[in-house]
């Protein structure tokens, strides 16, 4: 008997991201996954985050259940563990029989039959041990070792965010980082004719705890309603939206824009429909990400540009540039939890050599006058401040702003959450702004704001 759609679709989304280096939230919108019913593809949505939030923990309880070592085990033994024993320990609501008999048909139906009894043997192992209580356990860890393991996080990771944050700020970063995170909408052209059309499709909304115009989803598949498949509504976190405002110019502002890592886009488009009078500018270096930048963005200003950003080939100069990086994205492990297994603390240096390349190029094409803000959604000093001091060595002609006044600005002009107005200065550390996951209710993002002198 092959195993349920959900857990095998989510059994090939493991054997994919593991063999090309994939992202699940892509491979979750994929079409052969779209083919699921809305029940499977949550279960499927459930399995693979969960299985990669929770990857560390799930391998000590196979390791401690099985007389294998687990460089041992074939890939697909070892994720099909991985998915039983997440089931048993983390989703009460499954039967143990269930979930060990599924993980026993993937094996089979990835022509692993000899493996059968030995992943039958340890999950029954495991099934004995009971649920995982992981609220308390990450919030009593009482040093960074004990933390790392009880978050699934990488040690050499939680050190040093211990270092710079403390241990507190970090217990709340992990629990977020391991929680569902919600669902944050920026709607363009926001009315309450949007909001009533999305209700209408079964969707509930809370306002924003960040941007005023944010909504969160309480319920219902916003992906599946019209607003979203006709373009007016991105799923963009709440960091990610103020950066794009802070990016932006008064709305009444005539002048030449440029995001010069734009794709996806959401970012480019939330700016472009801030500033209709601007021409907006959107470069991509891969072709195939620019035509996804093209369909995503449905502004009539903004133009596409495919180039490398570190040589780029314009002419003209620009009033305002958004340089919001490629980055290692450890501030997003709520969304992208592969992040954490994927990355090594060597792979800082060579992102860095990249962005201060990025910058300085960006910096060139400034008019006088005008400003960067450079961004990343990266909690690591390596690829933020440390950036933004390598780019500014050299020159007396640009200077860092201090962020605070245009957070102010945003605050007076309504764009800030209520909820966040009296509270605003907590998202400034110096002349910058950060964003720290469980302390704030949104992604990890830095941003730097540059002004050309002369």
């Amino acid at each position: 008997m092959p195993a349920s759609p959900a857990r095998a679709a989510a059994f090939q989304i493991l054997m994919r991201i593991e063999r090309d280096a994939s992202y699940a939230s892509e491979l979750l919108h994929s079409d052969a996954i779209s083919k699921l019913s809305n029940r499977d593809h949550g279960l499927t949505t459930e399995l693979l985050m969960g299985v990669l939030r929770w990857r560390s923990l799930l391998d000590d309880y196979v390791r401690a259940s099985s007389s294998e070592k687990l460089t041992r085990l074939d890939p697909e033994v070892l994720a099909s563990l991985r998915i039983g024993a997440y089931q048993l320990r983390f989703l009460s609501k499954v039967p143990a029989r269930a979930a060990i008999f599924e993980s026993v048909e993937l094996v089979k139906g990835a022509k692993k039959k000899s493996a059968a009894s030995f992943v039958n043997a340890v999950l029954r192992k495991i099934d004995k041990k009971g649920a995982e209580d992981y609220r308390s356990a990450i919030g009593s860890s009482a040093d960074t070792a004990e933390l790392a393991r009880n978050a699934a996080h990488p040690e050499w990771l939680v050190e040093r965010w211990v270092t710079r944050y403390g241990l507190e700020a970090v217990r709340k970063l992990c629990l977020q980082n391991q929680s569902v995170p919600a669902t944050s909408l920026s709607i363009r052209n926001h009315s309450m004719s949007s909001e009533e059309q999305l209700a209408a499709e079964g969707v509930t909304l809370s306002p924003g705890e960040i941007v005023s115009s944010a909504r969160r989803v309480l319920a219902g598949d916003v992906t599946q309603t019209k607003s979203f498949r006709h373009g007016g509504i991105y799923i963009q976190d709440e960091a990610s939206q103020l950066v794009a405002l802070l990016a932006a110019l008064p709305a009444t502002t005539a002048a030449t824009i440029l995001d010069c890592c734009a794709a996806p886009g959401s970012k480019t488009s939330l700016i472009a429909n801030r500033n209709p009078r601007s021409r907006v500018l959107a470069m991509e270096l891969h072709p195939h990400r620019a035509r996804l930048l093209r369909r995503l963005t449905r502004e009539s200003n903004v133009s596409i540009v495919v180039a490398d950003a570190r040589s780029m080939p314009f002419s003209e100069r620009f009033e305002r540039i958004l340089a919001d990086v490629p980055c290692s994205g450890t501030g997003t492990l709520g969304h992208n939890p592969e992040i954490k297994w994927r990355l090594k603390q060597e792979d800082l240096a060579d992102l860095q050599a990249k962005q201060i390349a990025i910058l300085k190029s960006a910096m060139n094409q400034l008019t006088i006058e005008g400003r960067i803000l450079y961004s990343t959604c990266s909690l690591e000093l390596e690829e933020n401040e440390d950036v933004v001091k390598a780019a500014c060595a050299d020159s007396t002609n640009f200077a860092v702003l201090e962020i605070s006044p245009e957070l102010d600005r945003l605050r007076a002009s309504g764009d800030l959450a209520p909820t966040l107005v009296g509270n605003w200065p907590s998202l400034v550390e110096g002349p910058f702004l950060r964003t720290i996951p469980g302390v704030h209710p949104c992604d990890g993002f830095f941003a730097a704001l540059i002004e050309r002198r002369a």
